[in-house]
């Protein structure tokens, strides 16, 4: 049966696995998992991504094939890391992956070079992570030379392609899906306030290329800094851009709130449009200048079992991005059964039509690497959201 190894630079222990195979993604009951052991920091980092000498500490194993998951288990991100790693290894127990086995490398204590050479070495041949996408850009090459394909946790589609695939959130796939929703409901004309942050760069382009893609009109993009006075002089300067049928909110709820009345002095008053950030935000119905508003994002429902069952194994609920690692493993698994032991990964098994399920719901990765995924939108409510646009089955 699949195990999971503990890694942390040198580190090893074997997880045993309690659970029966599932042949779907149904989330089922499990005996609680051992504590795993601190990281020692043992390993300096390694400045340049040397190539690593052919030097393991795992045992050999020749009926599975080996799969790092790259994370932070240290530092600041420790516990985002964990969480991650924890549903990467639930799946394993969820699904029985007997054709692989996990390792997990601390990406904090010697940094991701290290890391990553200590992984190829040991004969992983896939490589699930990094989180950070400077830690990708550090890994990448790394794992090019070995021709180990990387599925990263990162959203920054800037570090693509070329062996790397990006499964994390996109922001400009779920503003391009809120904008054709709003097309369908007969906007044409739309305004857009982003922070003045990278994010918000990213933002505006999407913004740019969704309502011209969708046939729609763009009246104005507005930038704003991070104080409340900020926020309303940036609305103040789109209203007098002229109307919008349709404004996009490009940041958390929080940052943009004070925004919210200048643009709705606006006649007739625009629909508000969000980003999937707004999907982790509780109580969002609270503020009534928010409801109504629309915004996309993966869809919870399967995503609720696995919280319910990831609480149920470790005593505290999963950070929102630990479906990652869940997702990452449900598909190393379903590849592995193509993938002989000893051999290169199979990276053209990554880029089937119909791509795969997950907690997260439907997902495939583009001629880019990019995670192409089918995302709800939601309206704000005053209890909360509803789903006023499901998210499509599948890309078939």
């Amino acid at each position: 049966m699949a195990s999971l190894s503990y890694r942390p630079q040198g580190v090893v222990s074997l997880l045993k696995l309690a659970c029966l195979a599932l042949m779907s993604v149904a989330i089922t009951g499990c005996v609680p998992r051992q504590r795993a052991p601190q990281p020692r920091l043992e390993v300096q980092p390694v400045l340049q991504p040397e190539r690593p000498a052919v030097n393991t500490r795992l045992p050999a194993d020749e009926t599975r094939n080996r799969v790092a998951v790259l994370v932070p288990l240290t530092g600041r991100d420790a516990a985002l890391g964990r969480s991650i790693l924890n549903a990467a290894n639930l799946a394993l127990l969820d699904m029985g992956g007997e054709r692989i086995r996990i390792t997990a490398y601390d990406t904090a204590a010697g940094g991701a070079v290290a890391a990553a050479n200590e992984a190829i070495a040991e004969g992983n041949g896939l490589i699930l992570g990094p989180l950070l996408a400077e830690d990708v850009r550090l890994v990448a090459p790394i794992a090019r030379e070995n021709d180990v394909p990387v599925i990263a946790f990162s959203n920054d589609v800037s570090v693509a392609g070329n062996g790397v695939y990006v499964m994390g959130f996109n922001p400009g796939q779920a503003i391009e899906r809120v904008i054709g929703y709003a097309r369908s409901r007969g906007a044409n004309s739309f305004g857009a306030l982003v922070p003045t942050n990278v994010y918000g760069e990213r933002a505006a382009r999407a913004m740019t290329r969704a309502v011209e893609g969708a046939g729609g009109r763009l009246t104005g993009i507005q930038t704003f800094d991070a104080s409340a006075a900020g926020a309303r002089a940036a609305a103040t300067r789109l209203n007098a851009q002229g109307v919008a049928d349709a404004v996009l909110l490009a940041d958390v709820p929080r940052a943009i709130l004070p925004a919210v009345p200048v643009v709705r002095q606006s006649s007739p008053q625009p629909r508000l449009l969000a980003t999937e950030r707004w999907a982790t935000e509780t109580n969002i119905g609270a503020n009534v200048g928010l409801r109504g508003a629309w915004f996309a994002a993966p869809s919870d429902t399967l995503y609720n079992q696995f919280r319910t069952r990831y609480r149920a194994r470790y005593t505290s609920a999963p950070y929102r991005l630990a479906s990652l690692g869940y997702d990452s493993v449900l598909l190393a698994v379903r590849v592995a059964s193509d993938w002989p032991v000893g051999r290169n990964f199979p990276v053209r098994a990554l880029r089937e039509a119909e791509g795969f399920s997950g907690v997260d719901g439907a997902f495939r990765f583009g001629r880019d690497g990019v995670a192409d995924r089918a995302l709800e939108v939601r309206e704000v409510t005053a209890t909360g959201t509803n789903v006023v646009s499901p998210a499509p089955t599948g890309f078939n």
